[in-house]
């Protein structure tokens, strides 16, 4: 990698640091800023990014050693450890669905159902997109099977989210049903960048080119971001509004009305 090149993925992996860190501390802090039914969604937006900034500080370290200015880029994919991304996705990823879920404050029984059939679809669509995306051929698929085999659940999820819980969104009020059919587009569109970072490399037999890792590195990160700082935020936002609708006094002393 040249220096720019090499800039460029060492100050996005420090703007992903950056940006998850400090969305975990403030929302951690003003977690109790909402009604405690509601509390859950924020407490586990805040856990979905304290799990990234720890995965991104070990990320960060990683592609120093591996990836050096002016390296070998074979050695630097074989050293570069991309399975702290696929831990992160693993663990964050189904509890992006369940703050989703939690926030719109549904019946246990369909919050139940929902989850039942959102988080393992979650987990699976991950682990079958980390053999792809090492370029291992496990059991003799190539990485673009490993890459079909991954979308079949994210296609579900797509599913339930536009097919069942639309259903829920009716019974919102209009502001938060704009700000929950917003965050839903913001999932599906950075999901989106995955999928397509993904097919661009996943023809290349060895070590990807420099372009290839600044592409994949630049493109999963602002993902991130996006998918997880960003959607916290509205999550909490969505807290916040529909706590001032249940209780007067909430909104007279958090809302100024």
């Amino acid at each position: 990698m040249d220096l720019t090149q090499h800039s460029a993925v060492y100050n996005m992996l420090s703007l992903g640091i950056a940006s998850m860190l400090f969305t975990s501390i403030f929302l951690w802090i003003a977690r109790d800023r909402v009604l405690p039914k509601f509390r859950l969604a924020v407490m586990v937006s805040a856990t979905v990014t304290s799990i990234a900034a720890y995965h991104y500080f070990r990320m960060f370290d990683s592609f120093n050693a591996a990836y050096p200015v002016g390296g070998d880029l074979t050695k630097g994919f074989a050293g570069y450890n991309v399975g702290y991304r696929y831990v992160d996705w693993f663990l964050t990823v189904p509890l992006l669905l369940v703050e989703l879920v939690a926030v719109l404050g549904l019946a246990r029984a369909v919050q139940s159902s929902l989850l039942k059939r959102l988080v393992p679809a979650a987990a699976l669509m991950i682990v079958l997109g980390y053999p792809g995306d090492m370029h291992t051929q496990l059991f003799g698929l190539s990485n673009s099977m490993w890459g079909l085999l991954s979308t079949i659940p994210f296609l579900y999820i797509m599913y339930v989210l536009f097919v069942e819980i639309s259903k829920s969104l009716a019974a919102q009020s209009p502001k938060v049903r704009g700000l929950l059919q917003g965050a839903r587009l913001l999932l599906i569109a950075t999901w989106g960048v995955y999928p397509i970072t993904f097919i661009l490399a996943m023809n290349n037999v060895g070590a990807p080119s420099a372009s290839d890792v600044l592409a994949r590195e630049i493109g999963y990160s602002i993902a991130d971001i996006l998918a997880k700082c960003v959607f916290g935020l509205i999550i909490f936002t969505v807290a916040r509004i529909k706590s001032a609708e249940e209780s007067k006094e909430f909104a007279a002393s958090e809302m100024g009305h």
